[in-house]
């Protein structure tokens, strides 16, 4: 049996890895740049302070996760995920250059944008099974747990330039040019696919034929009762937990009265946390149900401190304590899953994850956006303590019915 990974970049030794993500780290700066752009945008210039706009958007933008479920998985498991990784980060360029030629050009209108949320949403979910998945062809199985949470520490990482770079963009020459630059980012990613070394691939076992999809992909879940547990968790703070851009805009703007540049450091400041979650969870050798538990639990805790904070520097305090159980709870569940699941059926059931974690949002965004609007953004904090604290008893209950 091989060696567990030791140390926290240990996935980083190897050099497929350490270029894919460094491209990766670009490509996300320019996401989030986008992603707080997006989101500025609908609530503040397209529409007087609606929150209920910007869960459509989310809803729109995550809700293909859910839509494309029979594919997106499948072509994971089926084809080459380089090629398809070229060609979904070659789409994300376009949609991103596509939208900020309306925005500069200001003929964007709110349906512009629903358009497009739909459209990155469709790129991505094909993109993203196949990127969670491509990262166990780039470092042997000893090493993947730790490149999962490296992943995860660059994407937050990026959580925390992002932001405050498009805050400061926003500030001075307005919300257009955000998205051209995240087009600009992508070519990173397309850089470091096209030169990675083939012969030092870790090529998995990949689904034979055309048949089986995501129906064997549900019967190999419907039989493992961990998955389902861990699956169920995910569903719960996923639909009502991780609606971040919305619990952040809201109570920058309508609690604490503050500017883009305030949205943006709040949402850096929650990123610090993911960064250390991810970390953390970079140094542990194997994530754990136990683990999971207590992630959720503090999720829960930490989003009442939220919504009970009386300043915004109390919130962006209790926000870098929800980002690091965020970061702990999502990153330990995608190793737990990617760990414990075959090569072959690994793109179909990480598409389920995602739809799981992503495709909610459409369901929870709305409905978190209306009790913002109708009954306050600390309100909205409260059903994502909920989530939290729902979640942690699914885990209890699962440890409490596994066998010794």
């Amino acid at each position: 049996m091989s060696a567990p990974a030791s140390g926290t970049f240990d996935a980083l030794r190897g050099y497929n890895y350490r270029l894919w993500a460094g491209g990766a780290f670009v490509s996300n700066i320019g996401t989030w740049m986008q992603r707080t752009a997006q989101d500025w945008l609908v609530l503040t210039e397209l529409t007087h302070h609606n929150a209920t706009a910007v869960g459509i958007v989310i809803g729109l933008q995550f809700g293909p996760q859910v839509l494309l479920l029979p594919f997106t998985g499948y072509a994971a498991d089926r084809f080459d995920r380089r090629r398809l990784l070229l060609m979904t980060q070659s789409a994300l360029a376009l949609l991103a250059a596509g939208l900020g030629v309306l925005v500069l050009s200001g003929a964007v209108t709110l349906w512009h944008v629903y358009v497009f949320a739909f459209l990155l949403g469709c790129a991505t979910a094909f993109d993203m099974p196949a990127r969670q998945t491509f990262v166990s062809e780039l470092v042997a199985d000893r090493q993947l747990a730790n490149a999962v949470a490296l992943n995860s520490t660059s994407f937050n990482a990026a959580r925390m330039i992002g932001p405050a770079v498009a805050g400061v963009l926003i500030a001075s020459v307005g919300s257009g040019w955000v998205f051209p630059i995240n087009a600009a980012s992508f070519l990173a990613t397309i850089a470091a696919l096209l030169f990675l070394r083939g012969d030092e691939l870790h090529v998995r076992a990949r689904a034979a034929g055309a048949t089986g999809g995501l129906t064997e992909g549900f019967r190999y879940v419907g039989r493992r009762p961990d998955l389902q547990a861990l699956l169920l968790m995910l569903l719960v703070i996923g639909t009502f937990g991780l609606n971040f851009p919305i619990y952040i805009a809201t109570m920058s703007v309508t609690v604490f009265h503050g500017g883009a540049d305030q949205y943006g450091l709040l949402s850096t400041m929650m990123a610090t946390g993911s960064v250390a979650g991810a970390l953390l969870a970079a140094r542990r050798a194997r994530a754990s149900v136990e683990m999971l538990l207590t992630a959720a639990a503090l999720f829960g805790l930490g989003c009442v401190l939220a919504a009970l904070a009386p300043n915004v520097i109390l919130f962006g305090a209790a926000l870098i304590v929800i980002g690091i159980a965020a970061q702990t709870f999502t990153t330990s569940t995608n190793a737990l899953v990617q760990l414990s699941t075959d090569d072959a059926m690994r793109g179909r059931v990480m598409a389920i994850l995602l739809a799981i974690a992503l495709g909610g949002m459409p369901v929870g965004a709305p409905i978190v956006g209306r009790v913002a609007d109708h009954f306050g953004a600390r309100w909205a904090l409260a059903v994502a303590a909920c989530a939290g604290f729902a979640a942690a008893a699914i885990a209890t209950a699962h440890l409490m019915r596994r066998p010794r």
